[in-house]
């Protein structure tokens, strides 16, 4: 089976790329341009805003990993449905579940999994919780003093391993028994920034201290990193408490049969990364 994976050098799509060889499927990254991929997989050049780009990549292939938030998610998945794939992953996220339209978040990945489940494609949808790769934002501060000031200091999240992602979506892309479903993953436990912070210093061996950013300071800092309507959108999901990512679900648990990796088994694989 030959399964063409978006965003193949990113956080989650090169976790699926992974999961998929491990599993003994072909994989084939798409991308842009040219880029090293790992040893076995396919490289295909196009982009998922262009449609009528992707007739080569999608040549001959079983099943997509897709993302949300292209600019013609209908006119994609007109390609895929083109192609003869069997089946779609998307990975889309929990604050779809809102159907808020006037939330910029939540309104892309809503229309994402509308022009999905109206494809007539197979598909299987991903809602995962808040990623442990997000921790990696924090590495400018460690590198420069053993203080991480972070948003939103009172949120809990149950914090994801994107390669438990990967392993889902490998899962749904490779067997049959998913189509047609959406599930939302979690990690095992929920955590606050203080309590990564807490973690993450005990494997360096650091004495870390978390400072929580206020509400004006962490809307000053985010908008110098994203548009407005973005900024707008998480504090409407984490001041306003919109979205809760807290909750504790079996999902993963009962897809792969083994509980989704712990963020100090995350950390303890990435602390070279925080070094």
């Amino acid at each position: 089976m030959t399964v063409v994976i978006a965003g193949a050098t990113g956080n989650v799509g090169s976790e699926v790329l992974r999961a998929v060889l491990a599993a003994g499927g072909k994989a084939r990254g798409l991308v842009r341009a040219e880029k090293q991929l790992p040893e076995g997989a396919e490289v295909a050049i196009g982009d998922l805003n262009d449609p009528a780009s992707l007739a080569d990549a999608f040549q001959g292939a079983t099943a997509a990993f897709l993302l949300s938030g292209y600019a013609d998610m209908t006119g994609l998945l007109a390609a895929v449905q083109r192609a003869g794939l069997e089946r779609v992953v998307l990975l889309s996220g929990g604050s779809a579940e809102l159907g808020d339209l006037s939330n910029a978040v939540s309104a892309y990945m809503v229309r994402s999994e509308v022009a999905v489940r109206e494809s007539g494609v197979p598909f299987t949808i991903l809602r995962p919780s808040m990623f442990m790769t997000n921790t990696l934002d924090w590495l400018p501060q460690l590198r420069e003093s053993d203080v991480v000031r972070a948003a939103f200091p009172d949120v809990a999240a149950a914090v994801l391993d994107p390669a438990d992602i990967g392993a889902v979506a490998a899962t749904a892309l490779l067997n049959t028994g998913h189509e047609n479903r959406t599930y939302r993953l979690t990690g095992p436990e929920a955590l606050t920034p203080a309590d990564r912070v807490r973690i993450l210093a005990g494997i360096l061996g650091r004495d870390l201290r978390f400072e929580g950013l206020s509400n004006e300071a962490a809307r000053a800092q985010m908008t110098a990193a994203m548009p407005v309507e973005y900024v707008d959108a998480f504090f409407s999901f984490y001041v306003d408490g919109t979205l809760d990512e807290s909750p504790v679900l079996p999902t993963v648990t009962d897809i792969l049969g083994r509980p989704p990796r712990t963020f100090r088994e995350w950390a303890q694989t990435h602390a070279a990364s925080f070094s």
